[in-house]
């Protein structure tokens, strides 16, 4: 594999062009450029995002070194505001469906955990003037749903800094999974309409601060003697005024598990808080090319893209009993150099030739 083609020729083994021109009919966008496609526009922000470039001059001026086609920086600007987002969406929704399904295990819980929570990023008031934030500084979020199983986000939700994370997140829920959240994803009304739907939403989500706690009742069981929890009972809750101090009460609909297993559910949500620390450190995230919400929104799915696709090829390596464990930093940095062991290069050919076939 070559250092300087592996990063943004990584996608081709796993998206088609037919797929590609699929999307933009779906979208009525006819690409009518000669040397900034749609498909150069997406090499180029895989390119800044593995490679975290600074700005979209510096990816025109070391782009062609590293086997991508000459392009001027004011073309990829000019281009990342006019390309609608939603096709970069659609992009990235096809690509995680195809590797969270390929990476599909059984866990030794009960259902597979959804975890759903959300980043901020922030830049200067006036540079998103369309998405001001707090004070002098303007800022957007992302909400994702991220499956533990597969280690990477099923949904992803983009909206301005000032949206508030409960209404969002509804729009995250999915029944197949136990919803796995914290407590700025909790109200009385949604966990009452979790358990009286026909088909139940199970989940385990920390509740406020201020919820009151009535006609508790204590379930029996044997705890283990190392075990942190220091309560387990059924109970009605409601908010008349805030009554503990206890950092973590969680609240559940799953009445056949212990609550040891309660509490490894809920300390897994850590998973997503990790992803988006290392996209902010690895994919060049809080350096926003663009100033409109196209050209913002293009960058960050591209740089999704690129996170699944590299996470995708870490667990399927991770997997296999004869190759030297890497961390996912430790392999991503190896790859992009061109330095993997030996044993993981033989397997990454062949992963890679298996899915550009049945692409």
């Amino acid at each position: 594999m070559n250092k300087n083609t592996t990063s943004h020729t990584l996608i081709q083994n796993f998206f088609s062009e037919a797929e590609l021109q699929a999307i933009l009919m779906e979208f009525n966008h006819t690409d009518t450029a000669r040397k900034c496609t749609v498909s150069t526009v997406i090499s180029y922000l895989i390119s800044a995002a593995t490679n975290e470039w600074k700005s979209l001059r510096h990816a025109a001026d070391v782009g062609p070194s590293v086997g991508l086609i000459s392009v001027d920086h004011s073309s990829l600007s000019k281009h990342m505001k006019a390309l609608d987002y939603a096709i970069m969406k659609r992009i990235f929704e096809v690509i995680v469906g195809k590797l969270n399904r390929a990476t599909r295990r059984t866990l030794k819980m009960p259902r597979t955990l959804l975890s759903i929570d959300s980043t901020t990023i922030t830049v200067g008031k006036t540079r998103l003037p369309w998405a001001v934030y707090h004070g002098e500084r303007s800022g957007i979020k992302l909400y994702v749903s991220f499956t533990n199983e597969t280690v990477m986000p099923l949904q992803i939700v983009e909206t301005t800094g000032l949206k508030h994370d409960g209404p969002i997140g509804v729009s995250l829920e999915d029944k197949r999974f136990i919803l796995v959240c914290d407590r700025a994803y909790f109200s009385i009304d949604k966990v009452d309409r979790y358990v009286t739907e026909k088909e139940k939403q199970h989940f385990v989500i920390r509740l406020k601060d201020n919820v009151q706690l009535n006609r508790k009742k204590s379930l029996k069981g044997t705890r283990p003697t190392d075990s942190n929890v220091t309560a387990d009972f059924t109970c009605t809750i409601g908010t008349p005024q805030k009554q503990t101090k206890k950092r973590h009460r969680v609240v559940t609909s799953l009445m056949n598990v212990t609550a040891e297993e309660i509490a490894a559910m809920y300390k897994s949500r850590w998973a997503i808080e990790s992803f988006f620390r290392w996209i902010k450190q690895n994919l060049n995230v809080p350096v926003l090319f663009g100033t409109t919400s196209n050209a913002v929104f293009n960058q960050l799915f591209v740089a999704m893209i690129a996170y699944v696709l590299l996470k995708f090829l870490h667990v399927k390596g991770s997997k296999k009993k004869h190759i030297k464990p890497l961390s996912f930093a430790g392999f991503t940095r190896l790859f992009l150099c061109d330095t993997l062991p030996f044993d993981w290069r033989i397997y990454l050919t062949e992963i890679l030739a298996f899915y550009r076939q049945i692409n």
